[in-house]
């Protein structure tokens, strides 16, 4: 099975990537979105690439590089986490890092790739994430393929100004 459409591909993580992943991780623009609170090293960085080989049984998590197929061009990550094997679960998130390709439905594509390699080669029952409130763009995203919001958790994100924001928890069920 190969993860792609006419447009876009996703691939695994390679050696090339880490100058990219560097300066996409430590963006603090992202933080907020990513739950990041420090930077990532490009040690860590290189140790993170190595090890991606591994099967996502074992480090349950996968993430895999969104790349336009006309340009070769590498312009985000769209990631599996907290894979769950025995409730068939994994939350989703994804990254356009390269803002000159927003707004040009190419997250939307990813996300419908990966959901048939979920679907249909992981034999994944649901997939999930969590999205703030103020993140329009996110929610519209989800919503769009085909997610539900089943929960919201009321002050969960603490802002930079020390405001209070409450985050979806959105869902997808395979139904076969």
């Amino acid at each position: 099975m190969i993860l792609e459409d006419e447009i876009i591909q996703l691939r695994a993580l390679e050696p090339k990537d880490i100058e990219k992943l560097f300066i996409w991780e430590n963006n603090t623009e992202n933080w907020k979105i990513t739950n990041t609170l420090k930077p990532f090293s490009k040690y860590i960085l290189k140790k993170y690439i190595e090890n991606s080989h591994l099967d996502i049984y074992t480090t349950k998590q996968l993430r895999l590089i969104i790349k336009l197929k006309e340009k070769n061009k590498s312009i985000g990550t769209i990631d599996l986490f907290d894979f769950d094997f025995f409730h068939q679960r994994a939350g989703v998130g994804i990254l356009i890092a390269e803002k000159t390709e927003r707004g040009k439905n190419y997250s939307y594509l990813a996300l419908e790739i990966l959901k048939n390699y979920c679907f249909n080669f992981l034999k994944i029952h649901q997939l999930y994430c969590n999205i703030s409130e103020s993140n329009k763009i996110s929610l519209n995203l989800f919503k769009k393929s085909n997610f539900k919001i089943t929960g919201r958790k009321k002050d969960w994100i603490k802002s930079s100004d020390n405001s209070w924001e409450d985050e979806f928890i959105l869902q997808i069920i395979y139904d076969k």
